[in-house]
Formats: structure tokens, sequence, C-alpha cells
């Protein structure tokens, strides 16, 4: 099937209504996303936009140097090759627990995500809100990017987003996780697995994109978008 084909068959499902323009849950609440859950539409819009380079950079562990060697390559790209940053689109595709990076801290502090998963910071303490999230430092294009205090030095996911890259979050992980968490008691009594990752999905990173697989859609962004593949398992 050639890209064209695929985007022929996608804007076809976009006119006959089975591509969802707004969900109250991103990606439904079956446990399988399915295309009529699917925001194909600005899932093209995103991941398809015109760009000279483009990398996905896969984790399934729970691994935060992910930041640093995202952080790495832009500036690589940018300063050393001299690309234009938007010329450049990074996805970031994690899924099993390295899917916790697109979760807001409302989703790690109710449902104890760092304790579930077993993540703990440098002191050995258990981790209670998404602390990759905020910028450490303000952005701004005209930054030395030797300047520790810079933008360019800053491994937040709010940075690497205000430098174009996409987070996504796997549909399939969020539900399987949901499981896991009422299973291990992590959720507040009377929820259902359904009830947790509703909850999640309706609670995430802002600008997180929600894809029904994420093993699916590492290999659509490599078929129909060009990305080349970084996989972080350290």
């Amino acid at each position: 099937m050639k890209r064209t084909d695929f985007i022929d068959a996608s804007v076809m499902a976009a006119a006959t209504g089975a591509v969802a323009d707004a969900q109250s849950i991103p990606g439904g609440s079956n446990v399988v996303e399915h295309l009529a859950q699917f925001d194909f539409k600005s899932f093209q819009r995103i991941v398809g936009r015109p760009a000279k380079i483009r990398q996905v950079f896969e984790q399934v562990a729970f691994k935060p140097l992910l930041w640093n060697n995202m952080k790495n390559s832009l500036n690589g790209l940018q300063f050393g090759y001299g690309i234009k940053p938007n010329e450049i689109a990074i996805a970031i595709a994690g899924h099993g627990p390295s899917a916790a990076y697109g979760y807001s801290d409302y989703v790690w502090q109710k449902y104890n995500i760092g304790e579930y998963f077993g993540i703990k910071d440098a002191q050995g303490n258990t981790i209670t809100k998404n602390m990759w999230l905020a910028a450490k430092n303000p952005y701004d294009v005209k930054a030395d990017p030797d300047d520790e205090k810079g933008m360019y030095q800053d491994t937040s996911i709010e940075m690497m987003q205000k430098r174009g890259a996409v987070l996504m979050t796997c549909h399939t992980a969020v539900e399987e996780q949901s499981k896991g968490i009422v299973k291990a008691g992590k959720a507040p009594a009377g929820m259902t697995p359904k009830d947790v990752a509703d909850d999640i999905l309706t609670h995430l990173v802002p600008g997180a994109l929600v894809v029904p697989g994420m093993v699916a859609t590492v290999a659509i962004l490599q078929k129909y978008y060009g990305y080349t593949y970084v996989a972080l398992t350290f």
C-alpha cells in the first residue's frame, strides 16, 4: 500500500463519518480502539506535517534519559546540521510503563503511578507526580545552546513539546494498566478498569496524542510517514 493510498483511505473514512472529530474520551472506551473512535485527521495533520527529518523515539521501560537523548537529537539536527526547527518532526512513542510520561499530576497522584510502577527518584523516594513535565527554563529561541539555564538544555516534556515534539499516548497501554491499577488496589474503591481508563484518557498531559496501539503506530510512522526509528532501552 502506497502512502498516498493510505492517506486517501483515511480521507474517505473522514468523509463517511468513520473518523471522529472529537471524542469525550480520546480513543473511546473500548479496550481495543477502532478507527471510528480514532481522530485520524488530527493524527495525520500532526505526524504528517512537512519536515526534512522525522524521528520516532520508542521506549517501554521507564528510563528518563530518553529526554536527554531527544534534546541532543534536536540540538544536533538544528545546530550541527543546520536544519530549521520547523523542519524537524519528532514523535515520542512511550508505552508500557513509559506511557506514564503522558499522565498528568492528577493521574499520578490519584492512582499512585509511581508506587504502581516502582518509580523512584535519585534519593530512593517513590515519585508522586510527573516530575519530567514542567519546563525548567524559559522558551527563548535566541538563547545560547550551551547555556545550562537556556531552553536548548532543558529536557522537560513541556520544552520538548514547545520545540515541536509530539507526545503520543498508547490507548492499549492505558486500558491494560487500568486493569492492573484496580487489581493492585491503587484506584479509589468502586472504580472499574473502564472508569480508570476513561479518567486517565481525559487527564493526560496537554497536547498528548492518543493512538490506538503504540507498536502499531510505530510501524505506521515508519512506513507511511518516513520516520526513522530510535529504540532506547537503557
